[in-house]
Formats: structure tokens, C-alpha cells, sequence
């Protein structure tokens, strides 16, 4: 008998599927794969299933027997338990409280909190979650505070765990860590559904795995009966293009024009310097990557290019002009365009919609204002041209953007900053938590402006990407440049791991 049994679930959001007619099942004691670009519906289908939504029509069958799931509490009650993408978790609280949350305890108001630590500290030994229940989450790690999730569910007796996109945030040792503990649940006999779109995350930790595309059923199949391949074809429906690197020694790129050259740049921080003294060319039609651990500079040295931070020293010039003491917004006159490495934070404004936030940066300018007054059905025009053009899938362009999928979102702010005609293009993680498929719309529309003449700084942890990107390679460590390399396309990763960790300094 399977735990778990969605069959026909439909529901709808202002008259768009999200999911239609799906059909899911998951045995106890297996590893259970939601595959499915952004926008699949994937997340919605778990929200149903951990009642934060109503199905619209379908049935739930808990071994066996119907269920309806009303809300989360409800779930609990059925041991079903939900990892979130972005944690659930008060930053100042202990581990401890976090974990027993809403609950009430033995002696509650008046909870023994040792008798609580020790449950806590067994079920992280059993499973090898290493959480510390006096432990602030505010002073934890990321990858800490997923563990500090996993135990809570465990802690609430839950046979089902749902995880949602876990190794978005997580390093490639983390994610480890996380498969061990994973695999530890499966063996005693705990069922885990990920929802997830790295097709290679699915071929390494699932039993079986079901495929949603555009909210529909694709297939559901064991792993031991596919591969890579097969799996992103039902995924994106089609074959993906074979990524190629730079033509061998980049000859016509290290004779194109400069555009872009960055002397000296230095950032202090509170108590070290966060820039140290960068130095940087970029040429017309070259794409220069920079690699590095998350949080060696990266951010930082991208907003002091586009005027968002000031530098304490060094020069910005742009096509031979000094742009140093210009801000944001002048830059952006002088066609430096920039895709910010938190899309939600930093590239839209949530609760607006579509057309706003596509005329954020030009809402002032000809032809979408007369007077300071704007022209809202030039804005709105403008609007779907950009949507049909960039391939952004939403209901409406007055719907807010938070109700995008987050590769929609990054297409929209494509859409926005490559308007007009842009010199330089600062992409700081431009394909961040999205699936392949708009992963390769990316590195199509990146390539293309490269085609133009266009200038780009590839800010990227992932090094496959850099690699077949980019034409040389500038490696970041604390704060300095450790050497740039040549993209001929005889680099290895260990040579730029090397420069990742600080333990050669020298430019090829």
C-alpha cells in the first residue's frame, strides 16, 4: 500500500493552472523526485498536500484512507512535514524554541526545557543532523538552520517530509551532508518527497521520480529505468542545446576595444577591507567570469560598478570616461546595465506588477512619460511586447510580480535592464535557483549580447558555467584577484580551486 496518493488534482490562480489533473504517489520508505522547471506547478501541489491551498477538485489518500488537509496543523496530524524554501524559523530564538514552536509541551506553560534538549540532541545523533538546541538561529549557518528543519519535523513524529528546492542554498558539502541524512531517514522507513530541478541531484539521491510540466503530469518512472537526457526532455519538452566554450585563444575578443577598466579598487569594511585593491579590463564582445566562493567580495565589487556602493579608491572608466563619482542612475545613462544576485530583494519591487517593474529604470524618459506624467497604455504595450519577447509566463501584465515563478522573474529583469542598448552588462548569479531550461535562456540572451559588442562581467559560484561562458577567467579570494586565465578550453577545475582558496596568487 502506498503512503501517499494524489489523484486528479486541479487548481487554479485567477484563471491559470497551476496544476491540472495531477496524479502522484509515493511509497513508504523511498526517496520521491517532484521534477519540473520553475512554474511547473511543483510547489503548489505540496502547498495542497501541507494545506496551506485547497485543491480546486482531486482526492488525498493517507494509507488509504481520504483526507482532506484544511491547513498545515491538520497535515501534522497526518505526520506529513514541509520544509519551505525560505526556512520558517525566528532568528532569535534558540534551536530549542524553534523547534517546539506551538507546541505544547509536558508541563506547558512551564516546559522542561532539558528533558526537550535531550530529545532534540537524540533524534540529531540518530540521524546525523548535528543541530545544537541552545545554538541562536540568527548565529547559525545556512545549511545549520536546514538541519534545524529537519529535526522539527522529526521532533513532530512526521513519516513524510516534504523538502522544497533544499540544495538551492547549500554548498556542494552541504548537499552531501544532506543526502547522508536523507538516505539515514529512507532506512528507517521514513518517506521523502524533494521538489527540485537538478536533473542530477534527482539521478544521484531518488527512488522514483514524477515530472510536472506546465502543471500537467509528464511521467512518473523509476530511476533505474532513465537518465540525464531522457529526464530533461520531459522536463523542458525538448532537446537542450550542447553548451560549447570560447573558440580557442579568444584571438578576436583580446583585440576588440576596452570598455570597461577598474583600477584599484578598494573596499574597507568594519574590520577588514572587503575590496582589496581590484584591478579589471573588460573588451567589447567579452565575457569576463568571475569565480570565487559565495562571499569573497563578489557583491560588493559588482554594486561598486554599477554605483550602488562607493569605492574608498580606485578609477571606473567606461569607453575612455571616467565614471567614478557618477551614481546609479547616470551609469545606467551610460549603458551599464546590471542583474542584481537576489532578484527578489534587490531586481523587483514584489507587489507591483509586471509593467512597473518594467519601467522602473525608464519611467521618466521617451516614449513612456510626457510632462511627468506616464503614458500608461504605451507602458502597457510596451509591457507585453517585452513579456512575448522574453518568453516571461504570467497571467496578466498587471499581476503582481511575486505570483511569477523565479524564472520568470529573472527573464523580466532581462527584459528590463537590456532595453535600449547596454555597453556593459554586470550579471552577479544570473542563473541562481532556475532550471535548465531558463538557465539556457540565460546563456542565450548573455551570448548574444556578446555577439553585439557588449561587455559582460559573469559573476558566478557555478564553475561549469563560468567555464563554457566566459572568455577569460578572473578568480576572487577575500577580498583580491588570485589570477586571470585565459578560457582556452584546456582549464581544469583544480586550477581554478587552487586560486578559489587563496593558494596561488599568479595571473596566466
Amino acid at each position: 500500500m502506498s503512503l501517499l496518493s494524489m489523484r486528479n488534482i486541479t487548481k487554479s490562480f485567477g484563471g491559470l493552472h497551476a496544476n491540472k489533473d495531477v496524479n502522484l504517489t509515493v511509497k513508504k520508505g523511498e526517496i520521491h523526485a517532484l521534477l519540473g522547471e520553475n512554474g511547473a506547478g511543483k510547489t503548489t501541489l505540496m502547498n495542497i498536500l501541507y494545506g496551506i491551498y485547497q485543491a480546486d477538485s482531486g482526492r488525498i489518500d493517507i494509507n488509504g484512507n481520504a483526507v482532506r488537509i484544511r491547513s498545515p496543523k491538520e497535515a501534522i496530524t497526518l505526520k506529513i512535514g514541509m520544509v519551505h524554501q525560505h526556512f520558517m524559523l525566528v532568528p532569535t530564538l534558540t534551536v530549542s524554541q524553534n523547534i517546539t514552536l506551538g507546541l505544547k509541551e509536558k508541563g506547558y506553560p512551564f516546559t522542561d526545557r532539558k528533558l526537550v534538549d535531550r530529545k532534540i540532541a537524540a533524534l540529531s545523533d540518530e540521524y546525523g543532523l548535528k543541530v545544537r538546541p541552545a545554538d541562536v538561529i540568527a548565529d547559525i549557518s545556512v545549511g545549520a538552520r536546514q538541519r534545524v528543519e529537519i529535526v522539527k519535523l522529526l521532533y513532530h513524529a512526521a513519516a513524510l517530509l516534504i523538502l522544497d528546492e533544499p540544495t538551492a542554498v547549500l554548498t556542494p558539502h552541504e548537499t552531501q551532508n544532506l543526502f547522508n541524512v536523507l538516505r539515514r531517514l529512507k532506512k528507517n522507513g521514513h518517506s521523502v518527497i524533494i521538489i527540485t530541478h537538478r536533473i542530477a541531484e534527482v539521478m544521484s539521491i531518488a527512488d522514483r521520480v514524477t515530472v510536472l510540466r506546465d502543471g500537467e503530469n509528464v511521467a512518473s518512472l523509476d530511476i533505474a529505468e532513465t537518465g540525464s537526457s531522457h529526464l530533461s526532455e520531459l522536463m523542458i519538452g525538448r532537446r537542450l542545446e550542447t553548451p560549447t566554450r570560447p573558440t580557442t585563444g579568444n584571438e578576436a575578443t583580446s583585440e576588440a576595444p576596452l570598455r570597461l577598466s577598474a583600477k584599484g579598487i578598494s573596499l574597507q569594511g568594519e574590520s577588514k577591507k572587503i575590496l582589496d585593491n581590484i584591478s579589471l579590463d573588460i573588451r567589447c564582445g567579452e565575457i569576463l567570469g568571475l569565480a570565487g566562493v559565495d562571499g569573497n567580495g563578489q557583491k560588493e565589487l559588482a554594486e561598486v560598478l554599477v554605483g550602488i556602493r562607493k569605492s574608498d579608491e580606485g578609477q571606473i572608466v567606461l569607453d575612455g570616461q571616467d565614471i567614478s563619482r557618477l551614481g546609479v542612475k547616470k551609469r545606467k545613462g551610460f549603458g551599464i546595465a546590471y542583474i542584481p544576485d537576489d532578484r527578489q530583494h534587490d531586481g523587483l519591487i514584489l507587489d507591483m506588477d509586471v509593467v512597473a517593474n518594467l519601467m522602473l529604470s525608464t519611467y521618466d524618459g521617451t516614449p513612456f512619460s510626457c510632462k511627468n506624467l506616464l503614458k500608461t497604455s504605451v507602458c502597457r504595450e510596451h509591457a507585453a511586447k517585452k513579456t512575448r519577447q522574453y518568453q516571461v509566463k504570467t497571467s496578466s501584465v498587471k499581476a503582481p510580480v511575486r505570483y511569477l515563478s523565479g524564472g520568470n522573474q529573472q527573464k523580466l529583469i532581462l527584459a528590463r535592464e537590456l532595453q535600449g542598448h547596454p555597453k556593459l552588462i554586470v550579471a552577479c548569479q544570473p542563473t541562481r535557483g532556475l532550471d535548465i531550461g531558463a538557465e539556457e535562456f540565460v546563456h542565450k540572451i548573455l551570448r548574444r549580447q556578446k555577439d553585439k559588442g557588449v561587455g559582460i562581467l559573469l559573476i558566478s559560484v557555478d564553475l561549469e558555467q563560468i567555464m563554457t561562458l566566459c572568455d577569460r577567467i578572473a578568480v576572487i579570494f577575500e577580498g583580491r584577484i588570485t589570477g586571470i586565465l585565459k578560457n582556452s578550453g584546456k582549464l581544469d577545475f583544480s586550477q581554478i580551486g587552487l586560486k578559489m582558496a587563496g593558494l596561488t596568487g599568479a595571473a596566466a
